[in-house]
């Protein structure tokens, strides 16, 4: 198991952006396919608006007949109807804005390694539940489709909305499958006992904390059977909460899955749980001790430093996986790993 010499594989100056006065500030937490002869990135590029001296500029988007353009709101900082929350937003008359808007850009490679980014969003925001931006897309195969979920960000709050396509190069959104506040949506790859099967991670607003649910679908889009299987642990990597990560990997011993964790300081890392290969809602085993921890400047240091996210893994020849990761909120990085060394990290 070992970190991509050339990481990271994917950095914002490799994107171009969307619109004039735009700037790509991160292209990180990509999910991961194999489409033909390339593997393809989802990434979410999240882009802001460079302001002058006593300025403050945020991105918008215009939401017209389910299409989005990028819009620019450029505000004076002594103007008593702005208000600066913190780095990551800003009210104006009484409304939020984010300092940041992310959509998702498709990043391609024949080798796994080396990238070339689409010049163009894949996902824009379209519908008024996305009008904050869309996030962290993971994506799967079934049965000869492809389905695409992401997070949709709004004044609404946030959720997950289901997509499908045949070409990575448009796409048919569904809507939403699980209400706010629900994200970190892990489709497994094939239905297991003829229904299809989901992780999922809604919010904790009152007892307990975030942790990842399990649900099961006739048709992928009306989800029931919820049920709570993992649960942060009081230790200091998962003493906030946990999260989904990559759809599970089918094994012989079970359903292999790589799930994140905060911790103390805010500290994300990644750990492996293996679920039931007849009743996923049955944890087999689980590591106790994360399997890779930031160590590395581009992991340590960047937008939002101390972060390892993933949601995307592509089995590769030989028997080996391959493991994208976001770093530091800013970047896009991989680690080259297998079923057996991920299954070594089980306890």
């Amino acid at each position: 198991m070992q970190r991509c010499l050339e990481n990271p594989v994917v950095r914002p100056d490799m994107v171009k952006p969307t619109a004039t006065g735009y700037r790509v500030r991160g292209a990180f937490n990509p999910g991961a396919i194999r489409f033909g002869d390339e593997i393809l990135l989802l990434l979410r590029v999240a882009e802001d608006c460079p302001a002058a001296d006593g300025e403050v500029a945020v991105p918008t988007v215009d939401i017209q007949d389910g299409h989005g353009t990028p819009g620019l709101l450029r505000l004076r900082k002594d103007d008593p109807d702005v208000r600066l929350k913190d780095t990551r937003g800003v009210v104006y008359r009484g409304r939020d804005y984010l300092s940041t808007m992310s959509h998702i850009r498709v990043a391609r490679s024949r080798d796994g390694v080396h990238f070339t980014v689409d010049e163009t969003p894949f996902i824009f925001p379209s519908e008024p539940s996305e009008s904050y931006g869309v996030e962290d897309a993971r994506v799967v195969q079934i049965e000869g489709t492809y389905w695409i979920n992401y997070t949709c960000v709004s004044t609404d709050g946030w959720a997950t909305v289901l997509a499908t396509t045949d070409d990575f190069r448009s796409v048919t959104r569904h809507g939403l499958i699980f209400h706010p506040e629900n994200k970190d949506v892990a489709i497994f790859p094939e239905r297991i006992g003829g229904k299809y099967v989901a992780l999922h991670r809604p919010n904790n607003s009152g007892f307990g904390k975030p942790s990842i649910w399990y649900a099961e679908s006739p048709d992928l889009h009306h989800w029931g059977g919820h049920r709570c299987v993992l649960r942060p642990r009081d230790t200091e990597w998962e003493l906030l909460k946990i999260g989904g990560g990559a759809p599970p990997i089918k094994t012989p011993e079970g359903w292999l899955h790589v799930y994140h964790a905060k911790g103390r300081d805010q500290v994300y890392s990644l750990f492996v749980v293996l679920f039931d290969l007849a009743d996923p809602r049955v944890v087999l085993r689980r590591g106790t001790q994360p399997f890779v921890t930031p160590a590395v400047s581009y992991e340590t240091d960047g937008f939002f430093g101390n972060v390892i996210f993933t949601n995307g893994m592509v089995e590769a020849p030989g028997g080996r996986l391959l493991l994208y990761y976001g770093a530091a909120d800013e970047s896009s990085c991989l680690i080259e790993t297998s079923v057996e060394e991920l299954f070594s990290a089980l306890d």
